[in-house]
């Protein structure tokens, strides 16, 4: 076959380290989720959403065939964290946690995702971050020690 063709669909999930609230600005926050998006788009794994409140993002994307998910995670975060580094002194001291989530994503839930990303404002009124990934591991039947998630 001449062509290859590549139609997996991610949803990424990382906080920052020890859940600092460095993306409580709105401006910063939005400007962080673009690029984001834009860091993955150049991985060649579009991005069809990206979301999140003060202390975690969530990216939907669908990944490119040139590039292993453990790689795109690690580019993903490192670029991303190098340049929010360069937007204020008070960033200084910003990394992403070492670790994430990244759950599989069917054609057929791809709205319903997009939905998610797009409610975690609403959903983090009522909800904390460790309740929600904890409620994610659950839902994708991974298990998880809790001495480990949380860095």
């Amino acid at each position: 076959m001449p062509q290859s063709f590549s139609a997996m669909y991610a949803h990424l999930v990382f906080s920052t380290k020890n859940r600092q609230p460095f993306l409580r600005d709105a401006v910063l926050r939005a400007e962080v989720h673009s690029y984001l998006g834009g860091v993955s788009a150049k991985l060649e794994c579009p991005t069809l959403v990206v979301g999140g409140v003060e202390d975690h993002v969530h990216v939907l994307a669908r990944l490119g065939g040139g590039i292993t998910q453990r790689e795109w995670v690690k580019e993903v975060k490192r670029v991303s964290s190098t340049w929010i580094k360069t937007q204020s002194p008070h960033l200084a001291d910003f990394y992403w946690q070492s670790g994430c989530g990244l759950f599989s994503v069917s054609m057929s839930n791809i709205e319903r995702v997009r939905s998610y990303v797009l409610g975690q404002e609403a959903r983090h009124r009522k909800e904390s971050f460790q309740d929600e990934y904890r409620a994610l591991l659950r839902k994708h039947n991974l298990e998880w020690d809790e001495r480990y998630v949380w860095d």
